[in-house]
């Protein structure tokens, strides 16, 4: 309560303080177009890959935190403020954040000014919206001047946080009206742009980063804002960004609203141009004009409540505690079709470039999800099975924008191949598909080499099966699920990675935790071979089963009873039990 409180009626989290212990964040976006979104409006937007297509800069190390994102600037006189408070910091005479179900609405007030922030991402689109509310609360007439500003990521994330040689040379935009198109390397080699827009014409704008903030000037205090304004500028080169300048001149009583969109457009090669050198700007018109009114935005909100209503209404329990139907009907759900789309790929403390999508991850989020939307479920089953390497291993995480693999922390994280079959159960069990299983599938993303997904889970199976340690135990590879131990790796040089150097004392490291979900999936393994009329395969599966769950497997050096494990745990082949990082197995 000294933070905020939960709001059933509404299916909201009402955060009453700026003054968070950190940022507490929305994760805007359903399908295609992402934004993180904190209670003060700071965070960043992307379409599909946090890394490969990132529309807005964040810095997540910044001091102070959570400068950059969709702040408003209000000015009303001499006094500069924020409706979020952040990031010029003024004190405010009231403010609240309301994180909902896929939006959020961040009001403050001062002086007798209200001013409400409205952030949505609409279904079925890849924009996000914010409308803009002033209300003049005070017994006079006034005029405001009121500054959106965000600042553009030149679209790879890793690249664009250290390759400045270039990147100083490559920002460009073009000013049509009150839309400011973000249309770097757009000529030389992307197919994409971003396009941030107003639903009227701005009194100015600025897209050079210099000119609206000052070359030694901050977030905090910008020098278009506390000096005399936007300058017009276009920005060649540099730091592109959006920012423009709007007068409101308020009666006392009145109020006006904005409505502003950030959006991202992709077009086919033969239709990248208008006419020569003047970027067909054709999709991103019409999605402006979808938006144009007040009324299209409130139709908006109404269908993304309408998505979540039906969405939650399949899971429901009442069991008389408030707090425990609460999780369970509202937030954990929503968690749940967070961390699908997310795959721990971006959050406040993932910066979205290091790691792109997780196969085990994704592989456990289907656990949640699939009760949601099982056809979703579905095609993530395909995308993580055809990173996987012939041999049943896998690359341990895959670029969400091209769906394929990379080595960025290395491949033999030696549970991954049983988190495939773990989720392919789950959508079985829940859907009755059996269909899936008939679907071929890359290996390696290779199409060459692809086979039934039924292919993949025996060789999932065969690859935990004839990777045993001296004791009969599931090696660990890089890691189990405790991967943040790093127990198997070795490094004695600065900049060596803990995750790809190799063995410190030879390839004999086990994990209890592997051998435990091989009994479990190993059993839903022969239940599938079964059910499809494979009765030889499942017995030999639970044979194996059976011989790990005994202590019985052949060529282990001791009989594997718990005293023997507890005591290999502590010993130099540095067997272990494995504790979940995220939950129960």
């Amino acid at each position: 309560m000294k933070f905020g409180f939960f709001d059933d009626d509404r299916k909201e989290y009402v955060i009453t303080t700026p003054r968070t212990p950190l940022p507490w964040i929305n994760y805007l976006g359903n399908e295609d177009f992402f934004t993180l979104l904190s209670n003060t409006a700071g965070g960043y937007s992307f379409f599909r890959d946090a890394r490969l297509r990132r529309i807005t800069r964040y810095r997540y190390n910044n001091c102070p935190l959570d400068q950059e994102g969709f702040h408003l600037y209000v000015k009303d006189g001499d006094c500069v403020w924020n409706p979020g408070w952040q990031p010029v910091q003024t004190d405010l005479d009231a403010y609240c954040c309301r994180h909902g179900l896929g939006y959020t609405v961040i009001e403050g007030k001062k002086n007798g000014i209200r001013v409400s922030q409205e952030f949505a991402v609409p279904m079925g689109e890849r924009c996000m919206l914010m409308r803009v509310t002033v209300h003049n609360g005070t017994g006079e007439a006034k005029t405001l001047q009121v500054f959106p500003y965000l600042e553009f990521c030149l679209w790879d994330a890793m690249d664009d946080s250290s390759n400045f040689q270039r990147n100083y040379s490559t920002g460009e935009v073009e000013v049509v009206g009150p839309a400011i198109y973000h249309k770097t390397e757009y000529r030389e080699r992307r197919d994409h742009y971003a396009v941030f827009w107003a639903n009227r014409g701005p009194d100015a704008f600025d897209t050079a980063r210099e000119a609206f903030i000052g070359t030694y000037g901050s977030p905090a205090k910008p020098q278009a804002v506390f000096g005399t304004g936007c300058t017009d500028s276009v920005a060649h080169g540099w730091q592109p960004i959006a920012a423009q300048q709007f007068t409101l001149r308020l009666k006392p009583g009145e109020s006006d609203t904005l409505i502003f969109g950030l959006g991202y457009i992709e077009n086919p090669a033969d239709q990248k141009w208008e006419k020569p050198g003047v970027i067909n700007k054709k999709p991103a018109e019409a999605m402006i004009a979808r938006y144009a009114s007040p009324e299209a935005f409130d139709a908006a909100m109404e269908k993304l409540s309408a998505f979540w209503e039906e969405l939650l209404s399949g899971y429901r329990v009442k069991t008389g505690d408030e707090k425990l139907d609460r999780m369970v009907n509202i937030w954990n759900q929503y968690q749940c079709m967070v961390t699908f789309n997310m795959s721990r790929s971006a959050s406040y403390f993932e910066s979205g470039m290091g790691r792109g999508m997780g196969f085990r991850d994704s592989a456990q989020d289907l656990l949640g999800f699939v009760h949601m939307i099982p056809e979703r479920a579905r095609e993530r089953i395909l995308d993580i099975a055809a990173t996987q390497f012939p041999d049943g291993s896998a690359y341990h995480q895959y670029q969400p924008l091209t769906k394929k693999g990379n080595l960025a922390v290395g491949s033999g994280f030696n549970d991954d191949p049983l988190w495939l079959i773990a989720g392919t159960y789950a959508y079985l069990c829940e859907t009755g598909d059996w269909s899936i299983l008939d679907e071929t599938v890359d290996f390696d993303n290779d199409p060459a080499l692809a086979q039934p997904l039924m292919e993949h889970l025996r060789r999932s199976f065969r690859y935990t099966e004839t990777h045993l340690g001296p004791h009969g135990l599931p090696l660990i590879g890089r890691a189990d699920w405790n991967d943040c131990l790093n127990l198997n790796c070795f490094s004695e040089h600065p900049g060596e990675s803990f995750q790809t150097t190799g063995p410190n004392e030879g390839p004999v490291a086990e994990s209890v935790f592997i051998a435990g979900m091989f009994v479990k999936y190993g059993r839903a393994y022969a239940d599938i071979c079964r059910h499809i009329g494979l009765d030889a395969e499942a017995a030999e599966a639970e044979k194996a089963v059976a011989q790990m769950e005994n202590g019985t497997v052949p060529g282990s050096a001791a009989p594997m009873t718990p005293s023997v494990m507890w005591s290999a745990g502590r010993n130099a082949t540095r067997v272990r039990f494995s504790s979940s990082r995220r939950g129960c197995a």
